[in-house]
């Protein structure tokens, strides 16, 4: 029914209006209150839906601020108990017997401690305490030899005496011994249950996967690494977590749907009181008084109803089924892949909705089938479901692999020849986190094509087909294996110690380079979810200490480390030196050279300045780009490079294999140009062009906005007599070495590293960064 129409006067008929459309005020009138009504519904639902979020908002930001009050006060108490126990190994009464031999008499100073629950010194070989474990506790064990490889003063909370402590270890006497000592956990829980909690939340005190103090409602603990925060200088980190936020309407704030709200029932409000009886007034008062009084409506509305909602039920019944409304977090859809937390972020009905939209990609480019795969995360089996049965209602063939890598997902769709995948993973991240890494028509989706995933479903332009697509369960793990031992053969039977950080490369990993010939040892190799022994990140130093630990022990030859999905690579040396990836592009480079002179090779601007001189060496041609494995595909498909890598420790071989990252195939690689080298591992490794570098640096970005602080600092940071790259971040490099600021594009951190020819350059170079960025931001902190 149109309220408004053109030309004609009150009362005329169509041939009086000269056939034009009449306007009658009354019907208008008395077709408004719909209007109204409808106005009042949206006002009262943005009001209420506002006001809930704004409510959880305020929660959640309560709930930070408790989150970095304990950050500050666990920090200040452990630095209470370094300077104590300092202080305690500066004093004569501890030196002097030390100097003298008198390890006993040292000791008992140290009992002297009011805290202490237990003070012990040991010879830096540790040998004895690892004859008797378990009962010498392995917790004591890591704290003295993360002091005795760092030279610092340790903290870590151990398992001791029925209980749980605080343990402090550091190298006095030349090295030559190791202070330990353990004291309660008073203090350190009056810092976690000192700060208001909000009610409803969860925040606890962590180490590795497990909660020292926890304060709460426990059932939120899976979800709360996403709002957790590292405890500076410390293993510890306090991990929080608040129910999931109220959805207000149309994916807008609280504040905003607040104000909506207020407008619409204000709108409501003026049509009613003020445009309503000017339209009855222009319709004249006797057909007001004509108009239904309440009695007239109270009897006739009831068998309206009865009549509408009959007629709704018999066109329901003849509808098919309408989706069920998922909520979807945008904030999901990142740079390079979908990554989130399940439970909070990530469930099966948004892994439909997301199979669904690929789906749709697909069926516009003329793609049929796709291949879909899965880490040994616990969510993986569930997402696994949602994920199919959205691509199948796009009517896609789908080719389930099940538990597999991520390289293998990528490795079927050239090997199935369907040019599509998914891989189901959280690649490094925390259990609770997991995601989708997507390939459609050979290419891996990032930037505006993930973007474009999160659109389609939002303005549900989702293909649903007629027919449902096939499903078809496939085990390629033997035809991967094969494919690269058909190919890589050693000659000498390397020694090799395999840590997958119980990711899902621990099957298959060591089954590759077993089969290339290699004699392998497995570390952490069984698939567990929940990665009870360290992360599976081999960029941080810290997850590779027991792979350097059993490497030596056993004599290995080298120690590799997969990620948790398996397409980045780490490596150790007998010797316990981390070859950082910068320096393994190197050998790979010059190795692929050989064969294909003046061929392409990128590379990331987290890579040493050292890389590209080295590839012109070997006559190649070096391409500096942005990090990220999706967008250094693209750049190598873009100028057909044979080669790429980056500092993360993914690889890329496009010659004789496919050009996807690869940390196992990057792997066999490694040993073949090992096994075809007459030096020792060790010696290969020293051989390469080396200098004084950090590894990845991540400091917690103001506000949680790394893109916004690196864009401020390229516009205000300045550096004399220095290059300046904005390709990604902002890289500065001298002539004695670089340094660089970026934001990460997975989480809210900034991501530095630096790099240069002697200790006096690096110091140099971090002190100019660590000026500018500190005028920028004073109370940033940074870890040089």
């Amino acid at each position: 029914m149109a309220l408004f129409g053109l030309g004609g006067k009150k009362g005329a008929t169509g041939a009086e209006a000269d056939g034009k459309l009449a306007y009658d005020p009354l019907q208008a009138a008395r077709a408004l209150p719909w209007l109204i009504a409808l106005l009042g519904v949206l006002g009262l639902w943005c009001l209420v839906a506002g006001g809930l979020r704004q409510r959880d908002d305020s929660r959640q930001s309560a709930l930070e601020f408790a989150r970095d009050d304990v950050v500050v006060g666990v920090r200040r108490t452990l630095n209470e108990h370094r300077q104590k126990f300092g202080a305690r190994l500066a004093a004569k009464e501890f030196t002097t017997p030390l100097a003298a031999g008198d390890a006993a008499a040292a000791a008992s100073v140290l009992k002297g401690w009011g805290e202490v629950q237990r003070a012990e010194l040991w010879p830096s070989d540790l040998d004895a305490r690892y004859q008797q474990l378990p009962r010498s506790g392995f917790g004591s064990l890591a704290t003295a030899e993360d002091a005795l490889s760092t030279g610092k003063m340790a903290v870590r909370v151990v398992r001791a005496g029925g209980g749980t402590r605080l343990a402090l270890a550091a190298p006095v006497g030349e090295g030559r011994m190791v202070a330990y000592v353990e004291l309660p956990l008073d203090r350190l829980r009056s810092s976690v249950e000192s700060p208001v909690l909000p009610g409803g939340t969860y925040l606890a005190l962590r180490q590795g996967q497990r909660s020292v103090i926890e304060r709460g409602e426990v059932g939120l603990a899976a979800a709360a690494e996403a709002l957790g925060a590292r405890v500076p200088d410390s293993e510890l980190r306090v991990a929080a977590a608040a129910p999931d936020s109220m959805a207000a309407p149309f994916g807008l704030s609280g504040w905003t749907a607040l104000g909506l709200g207020i407008i619409l029932l204000l709108v409501s409000g003026g049509l009613w009181f003020v445009l309503r009886p000017r339209l009855l007034a222009m319709g004249g008062a006797g057909e007001v008084e004509a108009g239904p009084t309440l009695s007239d409506l109270q009897q006739t509305l009831p068998p309206v109803e009865a009549v509408t909602r009959a007629k709704e039920r018999e066109q329901d019944a003849a509808k098919p089924a309408s989706r069920v409304q998922v909520v979807i977090d945008h904030r999901i859809f990142r740079a390079y892949d979908i990554r989130g937390v399940v439970g909070q972020s990530l469930d099966a009905g948004v892994a439909e909705l997301i199979g669904q939209a690929i789906g749709s990609v697909m069926a516009e480019q003329g793609l049929e089938a796709i291949v879909v795969g899965r880490d040994g995360r616990l969510s993986g089996p569930t997402l696994a479901q949602g994920l199919i049965e959205g691509l199948r209602k796009a009517g896609r063939h789908v080719i389930d692999i099940g538990m597999a890598p991520t390289p293998v997902v990528y490795f079927g769709g050239y090997h199935l020849r369907t040019g599509c995948g998914v891989a189901i993973t959280g690649s490094h991240n925390p259990p609770d986190y997991n995601g989708f890494k997507i390939v459609i028509g050979g290419e891996t989706l990032s930037g505006d094509a993930i973007k474009d995933l999160h659109a389609r479903i939002a303005e549900d332009r989702l293909l649903t087909a007629d027919t449902p697509g096939n499903l078809e369960e496939r085990d390629i793990g033997e035809d991967y294996v094969q494919r690269i031992a058909g190919d890589i053969q050693i000659g000498q039977r390397l020694k090799v110690v395999v840590d997958a950080g119980n990711g899902v490369a621990g099957v298959l990993g060591p089954r590759v380079l077993e089969a290339i010939g290699a004699d392998v040892t497995p570390l952490f190799c069984d698939i567990d979810g929940t990665f009870p022994n360290h992360h599976p990140d081999p960029s941080e130093p810290r997850n590779l200490e027991a792979l350097v630990q059993m490497v030596q022990r056993l004599d290995a030859d080298l120690g590799i480390a997969f990620d948790g999905d398996g397409d980045r690579l780490g490596v150790v040396t007998k010797a316990g030196k981390n070859i950082f990836p910068d320096r393994l592009l190197m050998l790979f480079a010059a190795d692929v050279l050989e064969r294909n002179p003046g061929a392409v090779i990128v590379y990331d601007v987290k890579c040493t300045g050292r890389l590209p001189v080295q590839i012109l060496r070997y006559g190649g041609s070096p391409l500096m780009w942005k990090t990220g494995h999706s967008l250094i595909k693209s750049k190598m498909r873009e100028v057909d490079a044979a080669l790429a890598g980056e500092m993360s420790g993914h690889f890329f071989f496009a010659e004789r294999w496919f050009g996807f990252d690869d940390g196992i195939y990057a792997a066999a690689r490694l040993l073949e140009i090992l096994d075809a080298r007459e030096e020792t591992p060790d010696a290969v490794f020293d051989a390469l062009p080396d200098g004084v570098s950090t590894a990845e640096i991540k400091v917690e970005a103001p506000d949680g906005d790394p893109h916004a602080f690196v864009e401020r600092f390229r516009l205000t940071a300045t550096f004399e007599g220095a290059r300046q790259t904005t390709l990604d971040g902002v890289r500065v490099d001298w002539s004695d070495g670089w340094g660089l600021v970026r934001a990460s594009n997975t989480t809210p951190v900034l991501v530095m590293r630096f790099d240069a020819e002697n200790s006096a350059a690096m110091a140099r170079i971090q002190q100019a960064f660590r000026d500018n960025l500190l005028r920028l931001e004073p109370d940033l902190q940074l870890p040089f």
